[in-house]
C-alpha cells in the first residue's frame, strides 16, 4: 500500500510504467531546456554587462544555423512526444480481449461497484491479480471522475453517458480511488480503495453472498416486471425489435442511419427510446426515465448481452464489445 506521504504513486498496473516513463521524459526535456535557458540568460547578462547607460548594443542580423536549430530540434522532440503519447493513449483506451467486466456508478458522494456475478460494493473494489479488468461507469447526478493513480487510470463519469477504464493489477495490496473532479461539498470524502487479491482468494470472495443472483438474472427479472417481454419477443413478432443476438451487432434506424448496439445505445433506448427508433417499428416504447436507477439499467444491459442463441449472432465473447 502506498505511503500516506508518497509523492509519486506506486506503479501497480501494466499501464503505470508506460505512463510514468512518458511523464518523466517530458519532465526531463522541460527541465533540461528550462535550466539551459536560465544559465544562458545569466551568462549573457554577466558577459555583456556595462556601467555606461548610453552604450548601444551591436545590431544582430540573424543566424540561419541558429534559427534552424531552434526550429528543427523542438519539432523533432515534439514528434517523439506525440508518437510516444499516441501509443500510450491507445494502450489506455483499447482494453485487451477477455477482460473481467464490472460496472460502477458515481453518486454524491460515493462510488458503487457492481460485479457481474452479483456482488456489489461501495467505495471498495476487489480485483484479481494479473487479470485485465474493464470498468464501465457513469454518474447518477453530477460530473465525477474515477481516478486511481497507482494504476494510472482516470476518466470522467458523466451523467447520461458511459465511460470506461481498464487496468491489470500487478501487485497485491490496497490502492486508493479518488474522485478527481470537484463534485460538491463532500468531494474530498469521495474516496475508496482497490483491494488486489490472489486469483484463488478473489474467486472465494466472489463466490460469497451475491445478494440476489447475477446481474444478468436480476436484469431478466426486471425485464419481466417492467413488461418489456410483452413487446420484445425473441421471434421479432412483437411491437419492438427482438433482442436475441442483438448486442454487439448494428441496427438500422428509421432515419436510415446505423448504430452500434453497445452499452450506451441500450441505455439510451431504455431512458429515451424516441431518440433512435429501429427501422420497421413505430415509436411506441415509453420512457423508463425515473422508473429505474442506474444499477437497474446496468442489470438490463447485462440481460440484453446474455440473450444470444446457440447458433448465429454474437456469442458470449462478443457480448463484451464496448463503445
Amino acid at each position: 500500500m502506498p505511503s500516506l506521504f508518497q509523492i509519486i504513486p506506486e506503479q501497480a498496473s501494466t499501464l503505470a510504467p508506460k505512463v510514468d516513463q512518458l511523464y518523466w521524459f517530458i519532465i526531463g526535456v522541460t527541465a533540461f531546456f528550462g535550466i539551459l535557458v536560465s544559465i544562458l540568460v545569466v551568462y549573457f547578462a554577466v558577459k555583456y554587462r556595462t556601467d555606461d547607460p548610453l552604450t548601444v548594443g551591436t545590431p544582430i542580423h540573424g543566424s540561419i544555423p541558429l534559427e534552424l536549430a531552434w526550429s528543427i530540434i523542438p519539432f523533432l522532440i515534439s514528434v517523439v512526444i506525440f508518437a510516444w503519447a499516441s501509443q500510450v493513449f491507445f494502450d489506455i483506451y483499447r482494453p485487451p480481449d477477455q477482460t473481467l467486466e464490472i460496472y460502477a456508478t458515481g453518486k454524491r458522494w460515493m462510488w458503487k461497484f457492481q460485479h457481474l456475478d452479483g456482488k456489489a460494493e461501495i467505495n471498495e473494489l476487489h480485483v484479481p491479480l494479473d487479470r485485465p479488468l474493464n470498468a464501465t461507469f457513469t454518474s447518477e447526478d453530477v460530473l465525477n471522475s474515477l481516478s486511481s493513480p497507482s494504476f494510472s487510470v482516470k476518466a470522467d463519469a458523466v451523467p447520461g453517458r458511459y465511460s470506461s477504464v481498464w487496468f491489470e493489477a500487478t501487485k497485491l495490496g490496497e490502492y486508493h480511488i479518488f474522485c478527481a473532479e470537484y463534485c460538491g461539498t463532500r468531494h474530498s470524502g469521495m474516496i475508496g480503495t482497490v483491494q488486489v487479491m490472489e486469483p484463488a482468494a478473489y474467486q472465494a470472495w466472489l463466490s460469497g453472498s451475491g445478494g440476489g443472483g447475477t446481474l444478468a438474472s436480476r436484469g431478466e427479472r426486471l425485464f419481466g416486471e417492467l413488461a418489456c417481454n410483452t413487446c420484445h419477443l425473441d421471434d421479432g413478432s412483437g411491437r419492438g425489435p427482438s433482442l436475441l443476438n442483438k448486442f454487439g451487432s448494428q441496427e438500422q434506424l428509421v432515419n436510415g442511419s446505423v448504430v452500434n448496439v453497445d452499452e450506451s445505445y441500450v441505455r439510451e433506448s431504455i431512458l429515451t427510446p424516441q431518440m433512435k427508433v429501429v427501422a420497421g417499428f413505430q415509436p411506441v416504447m415509453p420512457t423508463f426515465q425515473g422508473l429505474v436507477n442506474e444499477e437497474s439499467v446496468m442489470a438490463l444491459i447485462e440481460y440484453v448481452k446474455s440473450k444470444h442463441s446457440s447458433s448465429g449472432g454474437p456469442t458470449a465473447e462478443a457480448s463484451t464489445v464496448r463503445a
